[in-house]
């Protein structure tokens, strides 16, 4: 009888013991879900300060856009809005001028440049009487155009800031 005691003592005792490891599992992983809200709510107030920062910084002013201002149109996708005027579709592949949009016009006291992009975003930067392609020269600059030579059809090719491209008799 006092080996059937034992046993019973022994398992008992086993079987307390497993009890109370797997009550302290319990309450770690509480602990642990605790703890990660903890940080969670820690985190969102520290974004929530810099939020406020660069609010208070900035005032009351929208932010930049992301495109550069200066390009133009951000739709360079096929030059689908550069408008043409021309006759046929034979003197728009004569003249490369339709390829282009007009960037900018940059006058100093002795030079004159004229900045335009094509339908890729590679920027050419032309000098008064330079030559875009052979025959169609670069003659005029104004603030609010450019105006191209073409010497075989003795004609004049007008860019504008409207993207507009125009054909002009001598």
């Amino acid at each position: 009888m006092n080996f059937f005691k034992k046993i019973i003592l022994i398992l008992s005792f086993i079987f307390l013991n497993s009890m109370a490891l797997a009550d302290s599992h319990d309450k770690e992983k509480k602990n642990i879900v605790e703890k990660a809200k903890e940080v969670n709510q820690q985190v969102k107030q520290k974004q929530a300060a810099k939020n406020a920062n660069i609010s208070s910084e900035v005032g009351g002013e929208e932010p930049l856009p992301l495109n550069d201002p200066f390009v133009g149109d951000g739709s360079l996708s096929g030059g689908n809005s550069i408008k043409l005027i021309a006759g046929s579709e034979e003197e728009k592949r004569n003249l490369s001028v339709f390829n282009y949009k007009l960037v900018g016009v940059i006058e100093g006291n002795e030079n004159m440049f004229a900045s335009m992009i094509d339908e890729n975003g590679e920027i050419l930067t032309l000098n008064l009487f330079e030559e875009l392609s052979p025959g169609v020269r670069l003659i005029s600059l104004d603030s609010q155009e450019i105006v191209f030579e073409r010497e075989n059809e003795d004609s004049l090719v007008v860019i504008n800031f409207k993207n507009q491209i125009i054909e002009r008799d001598k």
